[in-house]
């Protein structure tokens, strides 16, 4: 098997269309007032950037435009626990290829929500993977084997955060798995802080700036920088962030 030469999502537009307001949430973001269109890799492309900064925001939305369900879950899973997604969707136009991943086989996976993916798959009958039901599994063990025994490839996944439910060492599992899926013909699009997953090698990664979404590589990403600086110099670290406190008054 070899993996994809053109992407089932070749690019996002952006439409500034009735509706779009660059003074209000979630135009006013600088990932999305700076961005007119985002491609695409046709194997991984990789999405980061600070907290507050929009990422899951945009990740959301792209996930939605494609059709999936705001919470998680394949195409034609339609359930709502909390109807907090914004609008930007609205204003997404999906570039696609001719050719279309397997119907069934596409999934919108975010850590947040995956207790809510894990009840319904249960209430409507789903599989219980490895034997257990997903609640009676820990986060980590039940989201890894939905990763690992749902998602089969020729699909599109979009992600959000995965390495927030997986060790160090699961993470290493879940860049084994991912490449298994590549190779099965599929496309994934990813939100994450995870240095190592990001270490991935076919991919493109977009940070997120004031001016937008700049490509970037692996190197050059803050996430890798800060962790390898304070894996080096640890103690340099924890010197310089420590000793800013020791003036602080002593708890009552």
């Amino acid at each position: 098997m070899t993996g994809l030469i053109d992407p089932y999502w070749i690019e996002a537009l952006f439409l500034r269309e009735e509706g779009w307001d660059d003074d209000v949430y979630p135009f006013n973001l600088p990932v999305v007032r700076e961005t007119r269109s985002l491609k695409f890799h046709p194997r991984v492309t990789f999405i980061v950037g600070e907290n507050g900064s929009g990422k899951s925001t945009l990740i959301e939305a792209l996930a939605i435009a494609w059709g999936f369900n705001p919470e998680g879950g394949s195409r034609d899973h339609r359930f709502a626990t909390h109807d907090s997604h914004s609008v930007l969707h609205r204003h997404i136009r999906p570039i696609r290829d001719a050719r279309k991943p397997r119907p069934h086989d596409g999934f919108f996976l975010r850590a947040e929500s995956f207790f809510n993916v894990a009840t319904y798959l249960e209430q409507t009958g789903g599989r219980r993977y490895d034997g257990k039901s997903f609640h009676e599994q820990s986060h980590g063990e039940a989201f890894f084997s939905l990763f690992e025994n749902r998602l089969m490839g020729d699909g599109l996944y979009i992600m959000d955060e995965p390495e927030a439910a997986l060790s160090p060492q699961r993470q290493l599992s879940f860049l084994a798995k991912l490449h298994d899926l590549v190779l099965a013909r599929s496309q994934l699009i990813i939100a994450t802080h995870s240095p190592i997953i990001l270490g991935y090698p076919d991919a493109w990664i977009y940070q997120v700036s004031d001016q937008g979404l700049e490509r970037v590589e692996y190197e050059d990403t803050e996430h890798y920088q800060v962790t390898r600086g304070f894996l080096n110099r640890r103690e340099t670290y924890l010197k310089v962030l420590l000793e800013e406190r020791d003036d602080l008054p002593p708890p009552r």
